[in-house]
């Protein structure tokens, strides 16, 4: 299929990019971790599509030292895991880092919100150090919308998650201002590269080319490669977008259902069809399945609507075992290998996926949840197409939404 091609020419560039460079780059990691438990191991890694690339691993003893070595073929960003009980991003380069990690969540209740991790390093760690913070105080701040807002003493349930989706939107435009800061007054560092990812290619383009030729001109060995990558990527992102706008067929798939039949998309043509992306281990997927139940009862059950879940989960066992405790009476199939190549046909990162197809197959709203999924039901059934859709998208200002 044409995202194996994808994957594999991504991780063929990965794997060769050294060969733009003069040297491979290593640098000494070291630090304590203060709770571990039995097995405990640190971890480096890169992301290359859609997995990890492993670069070192080393054990933590029992006075919780840790050392390791990680070698990169080209200065880039690491993700640096504990235990998996916390990851920070580092730059690898030449600057050796020295950090300290928690380690093991010792709460009797545990709750995914690991402490901020500071990297002690030089000048291109201070630029992630800034980075990695905005990030853990913009996290914060959505746990702190969210608990407000469930604590609000209101009925009109509308209201309230319109309110919540605001302020998570306000959350967000700060971030985005934090990264242009970052941008604009650290553009002297190879690093700068992590803050420049964070913005919009097409918003922030003459920040972005500003930014660029400054890193170039500062850092001569490494800059125009780091770049040139950066260009590349957006010019590839901005194809896979395109290939997902609403209008262009939806990408192919053959995916099995838990009998081990295999279904194909074109299966599907000939009725609007609900594709659904999810996995046993995401709340928010568990959370929505009542009211997509529902949607069933309305649109499903009568033959009028396909609904098709798809999971992502990498272990048969634990998808069949959510089917078994979650009951839902529409087709329901596995992407193999946790789902990498699917996520990377319809592009997406994150779950739950939604995308609402016409009768011809044609993408027509993608990532919507509640509301919106009737919504876009209810226009298709009422003879709405996809062009149609794709004019009135087209003039909302890109102010106006979110990711």
């Amino acid at each position: 299929m044409k995202a194996t091609k994808r994957l594999l020419f991504s991780s063929l560039v990965f794997l060769l990019a050294g060969s733009l460079f003069a040297q491979d780059y290593t640098v000494r990691v070291s630090g304590k971790v203060k709770f571990i438990e039995e097995g405990f191991k640190m971890t480096a890694y890169q992301m290359v599509g859609t997995g990890q690339h492993v670069l070192a691993e080393a054990p933590v003893d029992a006075e919780g030292n840790y050392c390791m070595s990680i070698t990169t073929a080209k200065p880039g960003v690491v993700t640096i895991d504990a235990g998996r009980w916390q990851a920070v991003d580092v730059w690898v380069q030449d600057e050796p880092m020295e950090i300290d990690f928690r380690g093991v969540d010792t709460a009797q209740i545990k709750i995914k919100n690991p402490p901020y991790v500071f990297i002690k390093s030089g000048p291109k760690n201070e630029v992630m150090n800034f980075i990695n913070y905005v990030g853990y105080r913009n996290y914060q701040n959505m746990i702190a919308i969210s608990q407000t807002m469930y604590r609000l003493q209101t009925e009109d349930t509308k209201s309230k998650d319109n309110a919540t989706m605001e302020l998570y939107g306000m959350n967000g435009d700060d971030f985005v201002a934090y990264m242009r800061y970052l941008v604009e007054y650290y553009a002297d560092r190879p690093s700068v590269m992590a803050a420049i990812r964070s913005l919009n290619p097409g918003e922030d383009k003459e920040l972005i080319d500003t930014a660029l030729e400054q890193m170039i001109a500062a850092n001569p060995e490494v800059g125009p490669v780091l770049a040139s990558e950066y260009r590349e990527e957006v010019r590839v992102n901005q194809e896979n977008m395109e290939r997902m706008r609403a209008g262009n067929p939806a990408p192919l798939f053959a995916l099995p259902d838990l009998f081990g039949k295999v279904h194909q998309l074109t299966d599907f043509q000939g009725k609007v069809t609900v594709l659904d992306f999810w996995a046993s281990w995401c709340g928010p997927c568990r959370k929505s399945i009542p009211g997509m139940k529902k949607l069933y009862e309305t649109y499903g059950k009568d033959g009028r609507v396909n609904f098709v879940n798809i999971s992502i989960d990498a272990k048969k066992e634990d998808w069949l075992k959510a089917l078994k405790e979650e009951q839902m009476p529409w087709l329901q199939l596995q992407a193999p290998d946790g789902g990498k190549e699917i996520m990377e046909d319809y592009q997406f990162g994150g779950i739950p996926f939604v995308v609402v197809l016409d009768a011809e197959g044609k993408i027509y709203k993608k990532n919507v949840r509640g509301e919106g999924i009737e919504k876009a039901i209810k226009e298709l059934l009422s003879g709405a197409t996809t062009e149609e859709e794709e004019k009135e998208s087209v003039a909302i200002p890109m102010g106006a939404m979110t990711m």
